[in-house]
């Protein structure tokens, strides 16, 4: 059995509350209830971050733990070399990390438009909103 981890960055844990227009109306919780009953051959275990120091500890411990990883490191994405080198580092011991990104990133704010992130990760996956998640868990059901 695969045991993928989740991550949210900053202000995800808002979700279902925060912009709902952006971000639509379902808190994360929910969502992943349904990601565990849709995939019941794959162990997910969910990290909600919103402290750089915090996510970078959850990636780390990813090494010893996890088949792969879905990250969406919101904010940080576009601000973070710390979070950039702690993904670079797994993938360097070939760890699959799936950036997922719930709006499109490059419809938005320019600053937004860059992630330090996505050099490193396996895919991006990017404005099609909750979604993303699964199809994320999806590809890295099918990677060894």
């Amino acid at each position: 059995m695969k045991h993928i981890l989740i991550i949210n960055g900053p202000n995800l844990n808002l979700l279902g509350r925060r912009e709902p227009l952006l971000y639509g109306n379902r808190s994360f919780s929910d969502y992943a209830e349904e990601l565990r009953t849709s995939f019941p051959e794959i162990q997910l275990t969910a990290k909600q971050c919103n402290e750089e120091g915090e996510l970078v500890t959850a990636l780390h411990e990813a090494f010893d733990s996890f088949d792969g990883v879905v990250i969406n490191p919101a904010a940080f994405s576009h601000t973070s070399l710390a979070v950039a080198d702690a993904v670079a580092a797994l993938r360097g011991e070939n760890m699959p990390v799936v950036e997922v990104h719930i709006t499109n990133v490059y419809a938005r704010e320019a600053v937004r438009s860059k992630s330090f992130v996505s050099k490193y990760a396996s895919g991006v996956i990017s404005g099609l909103g909750l979604e993303g998640y699964r199809l994320a868990i999806s590809y890295l059901a099918g990677t060894d």
